[in-house]
């Protein structure tokens, strides 16, 4: 059901940017000022030769570890937590203290880094924001995710193996596949737009 309401999605932004191309070209042709047409010389060589630039941005490093977190909570077996009907078993609980042991000392380790006088994730000014704890906020919570939920499924026993531990990183990447598709989709459309009306 997700996949068909991603590939609707995916397929209204391809048909917005082939109707763009086929504008930009019109209003060009019309000599609308301020419009540059993608099928020209100049916009063939931007849409070509800039798109590495254009898809390669920190949102797309941000969207990767958010599915790298969010498959390692649902591999190794964290949704059980909150099942109502599914009562924990006494191994289930050690791996919570363990994973919440985890979790405090890495929270405590970031603390350090950030709130003690001259800390190393500090601005030059000693500003929090921007600093280089806020530029690197989401790799830093998609950790903290990481770390809690691996050291659960490897004490709970869900997660038994070296391999099983790698194919809990991965497994967000493939189940969120399609939002990588859309992503990229999205994002050259909205710079198309840009580079069409924003010169």
């Amino acid at each position: 059901m997700k996949n068909k309401l991603f590939a609707r999605i995916g397929m209204g932004v391809v048909a917005s940017q082939l109707a763009l191309i086929i504008l930009s070209w019109l209003l060009s042709a019309m000599r609308q000022e301020g419009v540059r047409s993608l099928l020209s010389s100049e916009g063939i060589r931007w849409f070509i030769g800039g798109f590495n630039n254009i898809v390669a941005s920190p949102l797309l490093v941000c969207l990767l570890l958010l599915l790298v977190a969010v498959g390692t909570i649902e591999k190794s077996g964290v949704p059980v937590l909150f099942a109502k009907n599914h009562p924990l078993t006494y191994r289930d609980r050690i791996a919570l203290r363990v994973s919440f042991a985890f979790l405090i000392i890495y929270i405590v380790i970031i603390c350090l880094l950030t709130l003690t006088p001259h800390a190393i994730l500090l601005s030059a000014t000693g500003q929090l924001f921007p600093s280089a704890f806020s530029r690197s906020f989401v790799p830093l919570l998609a950790f903290g995710i990481c770390l809690f939920s691996v050291s659960f499924g490897v004490m709970s026993g869900r997660l038994k193996t070296l391999a099983d531990i790698f194919e809990s990183l991965t497994f967000g990447l493939s189940k969120g596949a399609p939002l990588i598709v859309l992503y990229i989709l999205i994002v050259q459309f909205l710079a198309s737009v840009g580079f069409v009306f924003m010169s």
